[in-house]
């Protein structure tokens, strides 16, 4: 079977979906409005990637904090070794970079485990938002650094309340 790719809309832009029965390959967020372009309905979807939409959808909503999803990246070794350890953030957490080269057992490797985590190919499922750097800035985002802030704030529970 061949890839298929269908199309998403989510309050951060359109998400392009790719994969197979083998698995998601890729889920990227685009930043062309597509929204006039694109209507596409349920049945429109492939069957292998509607878990994956609705999954999304799901996150989008509020209702989902971790996706049980088949993944299927495309990497060399060390990327995919970088992304699996991604998937140990859990919901509602971050890593910095060093944690995160600390986790995958080497702390000079801190620049590459960056490089790696900015190729990463399949958007919030693989959740490279959560890893921030040392200092808590949002560095180094390949969907934009508001996106990420958006992400974290949506994943974080509990909801800042004024005073005044």
């Amino acid at each position: 079977m061949s890839l298929q790719t269908t199309y998403y809309k989510t309050p951060l832009g359109t998400a392009k979906i790719v994969g197979d029965e083998n698995g998601i390959q890729s889920v990227s967020v685009l930043d062309e409005d597509f929204s006039t372009a694109l209507e596409v309905t349920n049945s429109d979807i492939p069957k292998c990637l509607q878990d994956c939409v609705t999954q999304l959808n799901d996150y989008f909503e509020g209702k989902r904090d971790h996706f049980d999803l088949k993944l299927n990246p495309q990497g060399t070794e060390f990327q995919k070794k970088v992304w699996q350890e991604l998937l140990n953030i859990p919901f509602n957490k971050t890593r910095t970079y060093l944690e995160q080269s600390k986790a995958l057992g080497d702390v000079k490797a801190i620049r590459a485990v960056a490089s790696a985590n900015g190729k990463n190919p399949i958007w919030i499922i693989i959740p490279c938002h959560r890893v921030i750097g040392s200092d808590g800035s949002l560095t180094g985002y390949a969907g934009g650094i508001w996106r990420k802030k958006w992400l974290l704030a949506h994943e974080n529970p509990v909801k800042q309340q004024s005073l005044f």
